[in-house]
């Protein structure tokens, strides 16, 4: 047996395709890869864990494929059936949310679509399944996809919270999280945070915490 074969399923390689994505190299605040989305579909929590939970599935199951045919794929047409791959997913996924998250669904239909080519995915097939077992290309499919979704929910909770003054999760009601008081006080929903700029300021507040507590990002990128 190789030494490839011998190694523990959370060899510390391993877990370093789970937690690194979520932190020091993740997708949208690092590789700046599916911002989108991030910008996009985060006005409430529910849709924000929708979406993290399909592309994630995609990203994981789209692995484990594209690794168990690498050898099979001729390089020429490698992207054509990725993409192929791909779009199968994404029909079974949005069918799947049509079945049990139809409100939802119907919000995120032209995102759900459009997951077919979100850069996350397609990199992650062409850069990491492509080349490697799918052990290590379902755990690199799970940490991008937490790192993916960690930035959508944490865009989500300030956008909702400051902008409606509830949290929605998905199956239950909206909780109101602003008290009473505060709106009998004179308090207004910010208007803003509903809106995709404030997005764009609530990734940027993320990465410049993200780079405080990791120095070593600031030497890598020169910023």
């Amino acid at each position: 047996m190789s030494e490839e074969t011998k190694e523990p399923l959370f060899s510390p390689k391993n877990k370093k395709l789970i937690s690194e994505p979520i932190n020091i190299n993740n997708p949208v605040t690092i590789q700046v890869l599916g911002i989108c989305s991030a910008l996009a579909v985060t006005v409430q929590i529910d849709n924000a864990l929708i979406m993290s939970i399909a592309v994630m599935a995609v990203l994981v199951i789209g692995n484990v494929l594209v690794s168990l045919m690498r050898n099979a794929i001729p390089s020429k047409i490698r992207i054509i059936v990725q993409l192929v791959v791909v779009a199968a997913l994404v029909i079974i996924v949005s069918e799947i949310l049509k079945a049990f998250v139809y409100d939802v669904s119907k919000q995120l239909s032209v995102f759900v679509g459009l997951i077919i080519t979100n850069c996350i995915i397609m990199g992650r097939l062409e850069a990491f399944a492509m080349g490697n077992k799918p052990w290590a290309s379902v755990l690199d499919g799970l940490g991008n996809g937490f790192g993916y979704g960690l930035v959508l929910v944490i865009v989500a909770f300030f956008k909702e919270v400051f902008g409606s003054g509830t949290i929605t999760i998905p199956g239950f009601e909206k909780f109101h999280v602003i008290p009473q008081a505060f709106y009998d006080m004179g308090y207004e929903n910010n208007g803003l945070m509903l809106l995709p700029p404030s997005s764009l300021i609530i990734v940027a507040v993320y990465i410049w915490v993200q780079k405080l507590k990791n120095p070593e990002l600031i030497d890598e990128q020169g910023s």
